[in-house]
């Protein structure tokens, strides 16, 4: 059994000790750490102490050693050693098997994010089904998120469970915010449970992602309890409700969800007294906010909905695997296949996927460094790099055409209005490699993300094009394993590009 930050099974008091004496890691994270790389870099060892790291997974500490054997370039090498196991060093606040519950935290916020947790743990799927331990702490986090999603299916970050023992963080930045309705039986957010109760679609994407990865690699059907279908059916019930227009046949006003935003959030009140811009009916589903958490001008996001469809479709799979739910998988698959039908009949035109449509004609043309994006559409599922429609798009969204795209002398990408808009995201050109098998445009997208770490080896949310040791949040989990997930891909699709020979390798694989 884990209790609070330990990854051995000591007791808690113990734990208490070891923990006091662990540095902060968004300190820790601010200044070079431990040796250098033997590169022309010289990035430093980031790790925390193996006593104080959240998690430990011996199939882990295995990847970290081959992919440092077999790459070429000590810099990349150093950085995989950083980055691939910085969720579980860093991030496990609390585990106990006994109570199959875990708490997972994004960087220097003690709250719980259901889209980034998913993206946190996608890099170790490969790994689940022959690291038990490994694979008990994901379902236990999946646990934790259907009774998060049970109760409040429209909010997307969450307090420490109870039973953790950890204190709740007040967030400033939803204080005074109204949010009607919060969940079935209408009662007000409780800010011991919700940390903030934006509403994403890609927040529910990102449970029935982490949910459908733990089983492909487990084959184990004791995570479908009733904890779990009672979230699935508040997944459906929102997929329902922010699907409709904003008006009925009769004019009749539609709105199950409205956030008001206000009192210093980060994002401003939602137009229309917390309704969103109106919408007509198209087949997608609505969403007050993006993965960024900023708002949205229009209510379909491609991207989301492109994810929604995907995840939806792996939900039938694993139900039709497990020989469960049989009317759950059927109408997953009905609403994936109109999702999917309704992203390419109403938000392409001219082989261009608009980031935003309202079903009025209205298009936002741009992207978002933040996963789900048009630039990721390959990387989530959607399609394949190759198709023409994506082409077309990835190269109008690299260049002056997409507002939130920046160049500077040394580094160049996506960001996004969550940070000024001369900060484009590494994670940007992390979703580029996922979306190209050009040789060139890989090497150079990985080494404009290798080059610019400010020398510290870490992954950063965003970086200033007119001063590169300028960078938004050192400690940021989810970019330092979205780039670990990166360099496995590589790894397995283009080992000549990173590897000393032409052989692949896939973790828990060879």
């Amino acid at each position: 059994m884990r209790f609070g930050l330990l990854s051995l099974g000591a007791l808690a008091t113990v734990g208490s000790l070891v923990e006091a004496q662990c540095p902060d890691y968004t300190t820790f994270s601010q200044s070079p750490q431990g040796n250098f790389s033997a590169g022309a870099l010289e990035l430093p060892f980031m790790r925390p102490a193996p006593a104080c790291r959240t998690f430990h997974s011996s199939s882990v500490e295995k990847v970290i050693s081959d992919m440092k054997a077999r790459l070429k370039d000590p810099d990349l090498a150093r950085l995989f050693e950083n980055t691939f196991p910085n969720t579980l060093d860093t991030t496990v606040k609390y585990f106990n098997e006994t109570e199959n519950l875990a708490f997972i935290i994004t960087g220097d916020i003690t709250a719980q994010w259901l889209r980034d947790t998913a993206n946190q743990f996608a890099h170790y799927h490969t790994l689940l089904g022959q690291d038990k331990e490994l694979a008990t702490l994901v379902k236990a986090v999946t646990n934790n998120e259907a009774r998060y999603v049970s109760e409040y299916p429209y909010c997307g970050a969450f307090q420490p469970p109870p039973e953790s023992g950890l204190a709740p963080t007040h967030n400033d930045w939803a204080d005074g915010v109204t949010v009607n309705p919060l969940m079935t039986l209408e009662m007000p957010v409780n800010n011991q449970t919700v940390f903030e109760c934006k509403y994403e679609i890609d927040s529910l994407c990102g449970f029935l992602k982490l949910s459908r990865s733990y089983y492909q690699a487990t084959n184990d059907p004791s995570i479908f309890n009733d904890n779990w279908h009672n979230a699935i059916s508040q997944i459906f019930r929102v997929i329902e409700e922010q699907s409709q227009p904003t008006f009925a046949e009769d004019f009749n006003f539609i709105s199950f969800y409205n956030w008001t935003g206000g009192n210093g959030a980060l994002s401003p009140a939602v137009p229309n007294a917390g309704n969103g811009e109106p919408k007509a009916y198209t087949g997608l589903v609505g969403t007050h906010h993006r993965p960024s958490d900023d708002l949205s001008t229009f209510a379909f996001l491609t991207p989301a909905n492109a994810m929604l469809s995907v995840e939806l479709g792996h939900l039938a799979d694993i139900l039709d695997s497990a020989k469960q739910g049989k009317n759950i998988s059927t109408l997953a698959r009905q609403w994936s296949s109109s999702i999917h039908n309704a992203i390419w009949n109403s938000t392409v035109v001219n082989n261009i996927f608009a980031y935003e449509t309202n079903g009025f004609g209205g298009r936002y043309v741009m992207d978002d460094a933040n996963v789900p994006s048009l630039l990721s559409l390959p990387y989530l599922g959607f399609l394949e790099k190759t198709n023409p429609a994506y082409v077309a798009t990835r190269k109008l969204l690299l260049s002056r055409k997409n507002p939130y795209y920046a160049q500077g002398k040394s580094f160049r990408g996506i960001g996004g209005p969550h940070v000024d808009v001369w900060n484009p995201w590494p994670m940007s050109q992390i979703s580029s490699i996922f979306g190209t098998d050009d040789d060139e445009e890989i090497t150079t997208a990985l080494y404009l993300i290798a080059n610019n770490t400010a020398g510290l080896g870490l992954i950063h949310e965003s970086i200033d094009i007119y001063n590169t040791s300028s960078y938004t949040r050192p400690w940021f989990a989810w970019a330092n394993s979205y780039f670990a997930e990166m360099l496995l891909d590589l790894a397995d699709r283009k080992p000549h590009l990173i590897f000393h020979d032409n052989r692949s390798y896939v973790p828990g694989k060879n």
